[in-house]
């Protein structure tokens, strides 16, 4: 069986090493991370073997996640990707855009896992 791969988009390294950590255990393997939008557009456009799911925030320097999002799915329609955002403002227009789930921060990590496991097992 294949191992889902993940890719991170996060500024917080704090979250991101929690992330690394976290999907380890859950089995996932963290296929890259990008701190910034921009930074984000530019290695997925770069991935050799394209991810599994992408973990989303909004906001990052340089380019905020709805932006980024909406590049990536310009790139690949069927991306899935995952927002986790404190700003649960934008949480319509991230779904609108295009995100198959939204996770208010802060949250379990039992709760990212589930929503990872749904949207991995989902149809795009």
């Amino acid at each position: 069986m294949l191992i889902p791969n993940i890719f991170i988009v996060e500024d917080d390294v704090n979250i991101v090493r929690l992330y690394k950590n976290a999907f380890q255990v859950f089995g996932y393997d963290v296929i890259g991370c990008a701190f910034d939008g921009n930074e984000a557009v530019l290695k997925f456009k770069n991935f050799l073997a394209r991810p599994d799911l992408i973990i989303m925030d909004h906001r990052m320097p340089f380019k905020n996640g709805i932006d980024t999002m909406k590049e990536i799915l310009e790139i690949d329609p069927n991306m899935k990707i995952i927002f986790a955002s404190a700003d649960n403002q934008i949480r319509d227009t991230a779904l609108k855009a295009g995100a198959i789930s939204f996770q208010e921060k802060p949250f379990s990590i039992i709760k990212l896992k589930e929503k990872i496991f749904k949207a991995l097992n989902s149809k795009v």
